[in-house]
């Protein structure tokens, strides 16, 4: 049997951060939760990454794990088009690819409230009355 699923951008559950290494673009996608950073891990894959960038043309995609800020971080190799000084594209540095990425449609369970930011400011709030 399967879970009933919603989808949701990766933004319900998530905020980021991008920029260049010269030609490569590190992306980086941190968790409002540790529920939010365990669907994470097993779901944000660098090859689901890969895919979602194949139009940008990257040789290679690795994800690099920071569990203390609960965090993943995408190198995005050759993704732009020779980096700032070469490119000719509009985002020459891989500024907007965080951004880009938390647009991506993601199927997450439909009791998925403990993994959003709402959900992480309940819990804190519950600590505090506590």
């Amino acid at each position: 049997m399967t879970t009933p699923t919603a989808r949701v951008p990766l933004s319900e559950i998530a905020h980021g951060r991008s920029g260049d290494k010269g030609n490569h673009s590190n992306v980086a996608v941190i968790a409002y939760t540790d529920a939010g950073y365990a669907w994470l891990r097993s779901h944000l894959t660098a090859e689901v990454v890969a895919r979602y960038f194949a139009p940008l043309g990257a040789s290679k995609v690795e994800r690099y794990e920071a569990a203390n800020v609960r965090g993943l971080n995408f190198m995005l190799y050759d993704a732009l088009a020779g980096g700032a000084s070469r490119s000719l594209r509009s985002d020459t540095q891989g500024k907007s690819f965080a951004l880009a990425l938390l647009r991506m449609p993601i199927d997450v369970p439909v009791d998925y409230a403990e993994m959003t930011r709402e959900g992480r400011e309940a819990v804190q709030s519950e600590t505090a009355q506590g």
